[in-house]
């Protein structure tokens, strides 16, 4: 298996070697360029006044000419403006015929220079053996580039290696996670990609650890608090085969009530945790929902039309949830409630009555599946998902619900939601 590290490693590295090879090509090929056009014509100028007129007898022409080849050592020729060889030093340096371009001038490593004159005339000359090889690349540049490609190799491989370690211990914490551990996390170091990628896995790793831990004291609650309907219900139908008194039915009939709403509302709150369902959002009037509620109940309602994007069926889950709630634990005082616009340009709902209250330490916990009031007598109290679900719809829906101390005495449950 090809490592990742050392994939980006020798990526640096071959690009370093590339930079090096190609800095040196440039240095041998650009380096020793020909002098600029201005220095050509000096150069003519002066080859110029080291030779003799046009018009000086070829004698002298050649003469001056072997002067210029530095005894020899330089093979040159001096050519009339028609390409006529006047004089010569050394082999011929161009063929029969061949001409000069007026324009051009020579640049490093042809094997012929000419040189255009002042007054037409150009000079052809091949320079020494010594002298027309391009220097090579000194050692001083190829040592100043194998040091720093080393020295950017070595700087290069902690922090390579620093990034796919980390990616490394996130692999180990998913295979950790995929192996059941559902406590394992990776720590965040830095603040690139790698750390966003980690914080991500460990909100995933949270959210999974949350839902599974959900679903498991879900579980076990509704396994006890199945027994209790079952048991009543074995219990009166054995005595149903001896006495089958009215009311005997009728508690029956309310075991059977009993449990189906617990199932119901158990299948509900397993469906919530599971996450957002297809979008099946409307634009619902909040206030006459409540209304709807409310008159099922008898509840007092003031407030002012409000609407919110929303599941119509889980609002209305959420407000007659709230309604039972305060039916149940209001010891028969009414139920006020109110819906108006929040401080924020969302809807509000509040449901208040005036029972006995929660105490201040229990106003979180009361949203707990299964959780009941202490004193609570599990007749009275439900089957505990209520306020639960309320919580769910509510924060499904990008809002909450809280439980608020009541001036007076009672509760009051407020619900906020986005308008």
């Amino acid at each position: 298996m090809k490592r990742l590290y050392l994939q980006l490693y020798l990526t640096v590295v071959l690009s370093l070697l590339a930079f090096a090879l190609v800095a040196g090509y440039l240095w041998r090929v650009l380096v020793h360029v020909a002098p600029p056009p201005q220095a050509a014509e000096l150069a003519g100028e002066i080859a110029q006044g080291a030779l003799p007129s046009p018009e000086a007898p070829r004698e002298a022409q050649q003469a001056a000419l072997e002067r210029l080849s530095a005894g020899g050592r330089v093979q040159i020729a001096l050519y009339a403006a028609d390409g006529t060889r006047i004089a010569q030093v050394g082999p011929p340096l161009l063929g029969s015929g061949q001409r000069k371009h007026r324009a051009e001038f020579p640049w490093r490593g042809r094997r012929v220079w000419t040189l255009e004159l002042p007054d037409g005339r150009w000079i052809a000359a091949r320079l020494p053996r010594r002298e027309h090889s391009p220097p090579l690349v000194p050692l001083g540049l190829v040592l100043t580039l194998g040091l720093l490609a080393l020295a950017v190799a070595v700087g290069a491989y902690p922090v390579v290696r620093r990034a796919t370690r980390r990616l490394e211990r996130l692999q180990a914490s998913v295979e950790a996670l995929g192996a059941g551990d559902l406590a394992a996390r990776v720590t965040v170091e830095g603040r690139d990609e790698v750390a966003t990628l980690a914080s991500s896995f460990n909100r995933s790793a949270e959210r999974i650890e949350r839902l599974v831990s959900a679903h498991k004291t879900l579980l076990a609650n509704a396994s006890h608090e199945l027994r209790s309907p079952l048991a009543r219900i074995r219990m009166a139908v054995e005595m149903l085969k001896t006495d089958a008194k009215p009311e005997l039915r009728a508690e029956l009939e309310r075991d059977i009530a009993e449990l189906d709403v617990l199932v119901d509302e158990i299948l509900l709150a397993s469906r919530l945790d599971a996450g957002p369902a297809p979008d099946a959002r409307e634009d619902v009037d909040f206030l006459a929902l409540a209304a709807e509620e409310c008159a099922r109940v008898d509840a007092a309602l003031d407030g002012e039309p409000v609407t919110v994007r929303g599941e119509p069926r889980l609002l209305r889950r959420l407000i007659r949830n709230l309604l039972e709630n305060a039916r149940r634990y209001g010891a028969g005082t009414p139920i006020e409630v109110r819906v108006g616009r929040s401080a924020h340009g969302g809807a509000e709902l509040r449901v208040c009555d005036r029972g006995p209250g929660v105490p201040e330490g229990e106003r979180e916990r009361i949203f707990e599946p299964f959780y009941r009031p202490a004193g609570a007598h599990e007749r009275e109290g439900g089957v505990g998902l209520g306020l639960a679900l309320v919580r769910q719809i509510a924060r499904r829906h990008g809002g909450d619900a809280t439980c608020l101390a009541r001036d007076g005495g009672g509760s009051c449950f407020a619900v906020l939601l986005p308008g």
